[in-house]
C-alpha cells in the first residue's frame, strides 16, 4: 500500500528539514497519542518566503503559498517525532494565524492553503478543525503562522 510519502512525491512535494525553533520552545510536544506542533513560519531553503502583512504588501496567493510551506514545515516537525508520516491517524486541528491589518477578513481563504494541502496529503484523515485569526504582527515579519494538532499510533 502506498504510503505518505508516496503521496508526496505524487505531488510533487518533498519535506524539508526541519526549521529549528526561533526562540525558547521546542518543535513539538506528543501526549499520548497526540503530537503537538508548534506554530511554523514559511521558511524555504532558511529564509521567510514572504515578509508583511495582507493589506497591501503581500497577496493572498502568496499568502495561501506560505500556508502551504507552513504544512511542510509542520510535517518536518512531526516527522522528527515519530519518524513516519505514515502513522498520522488523523489530522485533528490547525490553527493559523494571519499578519494583516484590521479591515482584511479573508483569513479563512489564507488558512485554506494549509487545509487544502493536508486533505490532498492525507485523505480523509487530512479533514481538520481549523481558527483562522487576523493579528497585526507575527514573529520576523511572516505574514503566516500555522500550529497543528495531529493523532498518531
Amino acid at each position: 500500500m502506498p504510503g505518505i510519502e508516496d503521496r508526496l512525491a505524487e505531488l510533487g512535494l518533498q519535506i524539508p528539514a526541519a526549521p529549528k525553533p526561533v526562540a525558547a520552545y521546542i518543535p513539538t510536544v506528543r501526549s499520548g497519542s497526540l503530537v503537538f506542533v508548534s506554530g511554523q513560519l514559511p521558511f524555504q531553503d532558511g529564509q521567510l518566503m514572504a515578509t508583511g502583512r495582507l493589506d497591501g504588501e503581500v497577496s493572498l496567493e502568496q499568502a495561501q503559498a506560505c500556508a502551504r510551506q507552513c504544512v511542510l514545515n509542520g510535517l518536518a516537525a512531526l516527522k522528527g517525532e515519530i519518524g513516519s508520516l505514515d502513522a498520522v491517524r488523523r489530522v485533528v486541528r490547525v490553527g493559523c494565524w494571519v499578519a494583516c491589518g484590521q479591515g482584511f477578513t479573508d483569513q479563512p481563504k489564507v488558512a485554506n492553503g494549509a487545509s487544502e494541502l493536508l486533505q490532498e496529503i492525507f485523505g480523509e484523515k487530512g479533514r481538520h478543525a481549523r481558527a483562522a485569526v487576523g493579528s497585526i504582527a507575527l514573529p520576523l515579519g511572516a505574514p503566516v503562522e500555522i500550529e497543528f494538532l495531529f493523532e498518531v499510533e
